[in-house]
């Protein structure tokens, strides 16, 4: 039997509706396709404000955040499980989120990456870009990235 096109998926989740939109996707196509499933969280730095020369010389991720971080990646693995998926990963990092999500993807090689879509207003894209932009640009493999779901019209 072939080896499946995505044999590994990795999804980078935050817990916002976009990204479980996102992970319910990655969850089908690895139950599809029999893949390995990496559920990737980012608890992201914040600058500190330190009285110095570089007064934002120094970055901290607090307690909360990362436990709050590490219970979405338990509930997400045990969700994948649920849905049948064997062979699932769940990790926290704490970083830079897209420095980190790419860091994660060279190291371990994988067959798609899938993000969701914040869907931020072009002025917010100036200023601070997007994720699932940076990922597109510059991961080594295939992006899938899952767009808000629009509001169904009532029929009438």
């Amino acid at each position: 039997m072939p080896s499946p096109r995505f044999a590994r998926i990795t999804v980078a989740i935050d817990g916002s509706p976009n990204s479980q939109d996102a992970l319910a996707a990655a969850i089908d196509l690895a139950d599809r396709y029999g893949s390995e499933l990496t559920i990737l969280s980012i608890a992201p730095l914040v600058p500190v404000y330190l009285p110095s020369p570089n007064p934002y010389a120094a970055t901290a991720v607090s307690e909360s955040q990362v436990t709050r971080y590490r219970a979405l990646i338990d509930l997400a693995v045990k969700q994948a499980q649920e849905a049948g998926v064997s062979a699932v990963t769940g990790l926290c990092h704490e970083g830079v989120v897209v420095d980190e999500i790419l860091s994660y993807l060279e190291m371990n090689p994988t067959d798609l990456v899938v993000v969701g879509s914040r869907g931020l207003s072009a002025t917010k894209r100036l200023l601070i870009g997007s994720i699932s932009s940076a990922l597109v640009t510059h991961a080594p493999c295939p992006v899938l990235v899952v767009r808000a779901r629009r509001p169904t019209k009532p029929a009438g």
